[in-house]
């Protein structure tokens, strides 16, 4: 049998190392991906002359430590302040409790000074937080579920969640688990990872979608021990449901698509809320809209 030709076998070779690199920038970029370097915290409640306590707990499953800061609601005069609900903050990918894009501190001392009590805390691999790799929301929903099992031991009462991007995807996750979760504000979120990955995976690993997405999808998954596929916020919408849901979502969003929070909120229209704005950037909603953004999340929450 005669051999192959020259240029045939320098064509092969050449593929196949084409295929070889694909595959290990692929397998490089995923992991870097699912572990970032956490961001230390470089702010303080103190600078706002906030009260606050710092907090640790367990996540629910896994057994990490996870760290925060509760900050009690000031005592305000009037019926009905007692039973204002308490919010646990979650915040986004490759942030940590500050949120600092979204300014989160600031946010907080709105609330508080409202009356509200709140708890900012780090997922996994974030902040002061114990862990090594990020998932998407896979398992900070558990660390999630810990926070709100370390709020209704120590703060019972009516409980509310607020989450940006990965942390607003995480906490329709977890009220759909979660029954003592009476609503949810969710800042900017994806409505399926498997989904939104497909799409938007350049937006973060700054390579092309093909061959990347595909490969990093395909390998990085079962590696990490992640089932993206589970992090299904349009599932569990229906699971939340008839508890309110106030999504945020601006339209120029270049990171996520508005369309992801509108997906969902067309699923249950008369109990959920759409709020889009033209706020420049990725879950940065509240800064140019202080105000707006305060009254609209508060009157949500009075109707809990």
């Amino acid at each position: 049998m005669s051999r192959s030709p020259l240029w045939l076998r320098i064509v092969l070779g050449l593929l196949a190392v084409a295929v070889i690199a694909c595959i290990g920038i692929s397998v490089y970029v995923g992991w870097k991906l699912s572990h970032p370097v956490p961001k230390a915290l470089d702010d303080s409640p103190e600078r706002l002359g906030l009260a606050y306590e710092n907090v640790q707990f367990p996540s629910r499953e896994g057994g990490l430590t996870l760290k925060g800061w509760y900050l009690p609601g000031k005592v305000t005069e009037g019926e009905g302040a007692a039973v204002k609900p308490n919010i646990i903050m979650a915040h986004g990918y490759k942030n940590n409790r500050l949120q600092k894009s979204a300014e989160a501190l600031s946010l907080a001392k709105e609330l508080t000074d409202r009356g509200y009590s709140v708890l900012m805390f780090d997922f996994r691999n974030a902040g002061e937080s114990e862990g090594s790799m990020t998932s998407i929301g896979y398992y900070e929903k558990h660390d999630l579920l810990g926070a709100i099992d370390w709020m209704n031991k120590n703060h019972p009462g009516k409980l509310a969640l607020l989450g940006f991007s990965m942390g607003a995807s995480t906490s329709l996750l977890a009220a759909a688990e979660e029954p003592s979760v009476l609503g949810v504000v969710a800042d900017s979120p994806f409505n399926h990872l498997t989904r939104y990955l497909k799409d938007n995976l350049p937006v973060w690993s700054n390579l092309p979608n093909f061959p990347f997405t595909p490969l990093i999808l395909s390998i990085l998954p079962p590696m990490i021990g992640v089932d993206t596929d589970q992090v299904d916020g349009l599932a569990a919408v229906d699971r939340i449901y008839p508890r309110p849901v106030l999504f945020i979502h601006s339209t120029k969003d270049p990171s996520i698509p508005y369309s992801n929070s509108e997906s969902m909120w067309e699923k249950h229209k008369d109990k959920f809320e759409l709020w889009t704005t033209e706020a420049e950037g990725h879950a940065k909603n509240y800064p140019p809209l202080k105000a707006e953004y305060v009254q609209r999340v508060t009157a949500f929450l009075e109707k809990l």
